[in-house]
């Protein structure tokens, strides 16, 4: 009984299925698309309504006012929005939306991958989706150019790669934009970091110290680097660096610049290299990289080194020491066939902080680590961690326990911050028996 239940659902949601692309079909056969798009809403719902009713009739389908009303509503969301991921993509508790081919859509909600009930007909229903989002912008794709970045009018980051490179069917992966950005006190009450590492961060940033973020894929970098930003003061002249324009900087004076990729051509490519030695002559008091990924690594030292102290970027990475292995192998991309030993002064006169960041099992984002760089020994860069987070297991609904703890040393370069008026008690990097935060 169950299992005839179960088919006559599935039957019956294939047929609706069928009925709305009927009536998708029709309203664009019979309306032309820029009078579609000048409509009002309640005036596309009242057309939708009436094609429903003519097709339904015809084919002696009986539906029900929640049927109509279904139907009602994704046909809008495909004329007007990104069809069957428009309610995703509208839920703010979902951070990203990732579609794997027609018939396999997941999505991250609270650092959690869930799969949805979501479908697309077919590949040239996702394609149509890929098509809406990327028309505007100018770009292709197709076999010869089958992979693009692109961005939502809300600022959302897309990727999209298709057939023959993607197996599974044209896949996107959007990361949502959120229209509020996160604060420091958010990042305190989510855990990312405790109020003790707050105050050391403010202090550093304000201090001009330079600041690299570092961690994996998803761990949270681009919002850490974010809410870093917004301890720079107000008077300051910031110029922004990305591949896709993601950080919401509060400053007013703040200039955003965004590479470019190249034409069907192969030619107008603009790098991150090249705007950030654009940058350099554009009298900057700050200058933030969105992500070091390439030669651009050698340029940005070369600032940092230069005078344009309080620069920051990410870099993805395992760990703190393994992200000044990265900037190394990087500044070899260069090409300026440096010496080891010289790359390595480089960095560590350059750097003075690496903030590392996780995404733990339970799908929570921590800083796991705050490292001093502190100087060159023999061949070596010498690390010192500040403040850790201190594991202890996981609770019977799998969310780590763990805390946010100072190691006891203080950094060398507190004279920094004390010479811009920061002076910070011996509480703050005093490991203690009582943490600001327990999770």
């Amino acid at each position: 009984m169950i299992d005839t239940y179960q088919e006559d659902t599935e039957e019956r949601q294939d047929t609706l299925a069928e009925l709305k692309s009927t009536v998708h079909h029709l309203l664009l056969t019979e309306t032309e698309f820029s009078v579609l798009q000048r409509m009002t809403q309640e005036q596309l719902a009242e057309r939708i309504r009436y094609l429903t009713e003519q097709v339904s009739a015809d084919s002696g389908l009986t539906l029900s006012s929640r049927d109509r009303g279904n139907i009602e509503q994704e046909v809008i969301y495909e004329v007007l929005g990104y069809g069957p991921i428009q309610t995703l993509l509208d839920d703010p508790e979902i951070n990203e939306v990732m579609v794997n081919g027609p018939y396999q859509v997941f999505i991250e909600r609270h650092g959690v991958l869930e799969l949805t009930n979501r479908r697309f007909a077919d590949d040239g229903h996702v394609m149509r989706i890929i098509e809406k989002i990327i028309a505007p912008l100018g770009r292709r794709l197709d076999e010869s150019m089958p992979m693009v970045d692109a961005r939502l009018p809300d600022g959302s980051r897309v990727n999209a790669i298709i057939p023959p490179l993607a197996i599974n069917g044209p896949t996107v992966t959007i990361r949502k934009f959120s229209p509020d950005p996160f604060t420091p006190a958010d990042l305190v009450n989510f855990g990312t970091m405790s109020p003790t590492m707050e105050a050391f961060l403010d202090a550093c940033v304000k201090s001009r110290v330079n600041i690299l973020v570092s961690g994996g894929t998803g761990s949270g970098k681009t919002t850490t680097l974010n809410v870093l930003s917004s301890f720079i003061p107000e008077s300051e002249r910031i110029i922004t660096i990305e591949d896709a324009a993601e950080l919401q900087l509060q400053q007013d004076h703040t200039i955003t610049l965004e590479s470019r990729p190249p034409n069907a051509e192969g030619k107008g490519e603009i790098t991150i290299r090249t705007l950030v030695r654009n940058a350099l002559r554009m009298r900057p008091d700050r200058i933030i990289i969105g992500e070091v990924r390439g030669a651009e690594a050698l340029d940005m030292l070369q600032a940092m080194n230069t005078g344009h102290d309080g620069s920051m970027s990410t870099l993805h990475a395992n760990s703190a020491r393994d992200a000044l292995a990265r900037m190394e192998t990087m500044v070899m991309m260069a090409g300026m066939e440096l010496p080891n030993s010289a790359i390595r002064e480089q960095i560590s006169a350059a750097l003075h902080l690496i903030v590392h960041q996780n995404r733990l099992r339970d799908g929570s984002r921590r800083i796991t680590s705050i490292t001093e760089v502190q100087r060159m020994e023999g061949e070596g860069i010498v690390l010192q961690d500040i403040f850790v987070f201190e594991r202890h297991g996981v609770d019977r609904n799998g969310k780590v326990i763990g805390e946010h703890t100072a190691t006891g040393v203080r950094p060398l370069f507190m004279d920094i911050l004390e010479a811009e008026g920061y002076e910070l008690g011996p509480d703050t990097f005093a490991p203690s028996s009582k943490p600001d935060r327990r999770f």
